[in-house]
């Protein structure tokens, strides 16, 4: 393992918190533009706005029978028949490029809220009358740092992610998967779970979010897929919050593995991986990371510029992680030279991902600039 990764072996130091509160930002121009040029800005029937007039809410319980975050709003019948038919054009816009042909058999079945965390979504049951199948999609606020967040998903990591966005609302796809916190308690210990290729995962996950600088990956912000293979099962973890998407100073937050909420997956991860496997591990995602930076490496220059000249965090924070991030690789100049929180993305890519790209002559230099 080189130098700049001298430290990033698991850990059990799990002792970092996020800030208590982080502030919304506002989409700004360029962004928006970014946006429109890329088919993510959409007109869309409802905004969140409106569904903030519910006249009343009640808890919802989970299976278990309890009580969980959310709660079931209620709207007046004046408004609900245009809120139910505009959930479900925009449910259509989400899966099928806004092809109401297959609409009609649709229908919004609840919506729930949570007040709790930063972005206070709206969750929106649409269900099949035909046969009761149900999905689930999402709006929020428009806040730039997750739009930002959403983005780096997309293009760094294994998995596409569909949200779109009008104004100050937007509207997120559901990602499926069991919740991680759910996960470490009904599942972690199950006979049947492969521990070695969930640590393996976990490691991968612990990287890429390092890596693009995506913070609080707390076990409720992920959730684990999990696909039958042969013979056994695959796994795969996936970030569901990005709101934290390079807003403290704090290295650490920016680390999966240092969480309180992660310590089951940290302490499976040291006992069923050596060093050497979690190295392995490590440079297998770097290299897959550097595939999608180049193969998208024109929007996320784009999306990085943008982001470079956006104000995501306060000048306190910036320089903390500049001066963090620096020391953690051997001293890296370029790093304290950063003034901004899309800077400093763009230069960990660099460094974390130089060795790499160097390996691919065809694309040598082309993310210097």
């Amino acid at each position: 393992m080189s130098d700049q990764y001298s430290d990033s072996e698991l850990s059990l130091d799990v002792s970092p918190k996020p800030s208590r509160k982080k502030p919304m930002f506002p989409v700004g121009d360029a962004l928006r533009d970014f946006l429109k040029h890329h088919g993510r800005e959409v007109k869309l029937p409802v905004a969140y706005r409106d569904l903030q007039r519910f006249i009343y809410s009640v808890p919802l319980k989970d299976k278990e029978g309890r009580e969980s975050l959310w709660e079931t709003v209620v709207y007046d019948k004046r408004e609900w028949d245009y809120i139910r038919e505009g959930l479900v054009h925009i449910y259509a816009v989400l899966k099928t490029e806004g092809d109401l042909s297959f609409s009609k058999h649709l229908d919004v079945s609840r919506i729930d809220y949570c007040a709790f965390g930063n972005s206070q979504p709206f969750r929106i049951r649409i269900i099949n009358k035909f046969n009761d199948n149900y999905d689930h999609y999402y709006i929020k606020i428009a806040d730039a740092s997750r739009i930002y967040g959403l983005e780096l998903e997309h293009m760094l990591s294994p998995n596409r992610i569909t949200f779109f966005t009008h104004n100050q609302t937007l509207v997120e796809e559901h990602i499926p998967g069991i919740p991680g916190d759910t996960f470490i308690s009904n599942y972690l210990q199950r006979p049947d779970t492969n521990i070695i290729r969930l640590a393996k995962e976990f490691v991968k996950f612990n990287e890429r979010c390092f890596v693009r600088l995506l913070g609080d990956m707390r076990s409720y912000n992920f959730v684990v897929d999990i696909t039958p293979d042969i013979e056994d099962f695959q796994y795969r973890i996936r970030a569901i919050d990005f709101d934290q998407q390079s807003y403290e100073g704090r290295k650490n937050l920016y680390r999966p593995q240092f969480f309180k909420e992660n310590l089951p997956l940290v302490e499976a991860t040291l006992k069923y991986l050596n060093k050497e496997s979690i190295e392995q591990y490590q440079s297998e995602e770097r290299t897959m990371m550097t595939f999608r930076l180049v193969s998208a490496r024109y929007r996320i220059k784009e999306i990085l510029d943008i982001m470079g000249r956006d104000k995501i965090s306060s000048p306190e924070k910036i320089a903390q992680l500049g001066q963090e991030l620096s020391d953690f690789h051997g001293g890296k100049a370029n790093l304290l030279k950063c003034h901004s929180m899309g800077q400093l993305v763009k230069e960990h890519l660099k460094v974390c991902l130089r060795k790499n790209l160097l390996l691919i002559p065809r694309f040598k230099g082309r993310f210097e600039d």
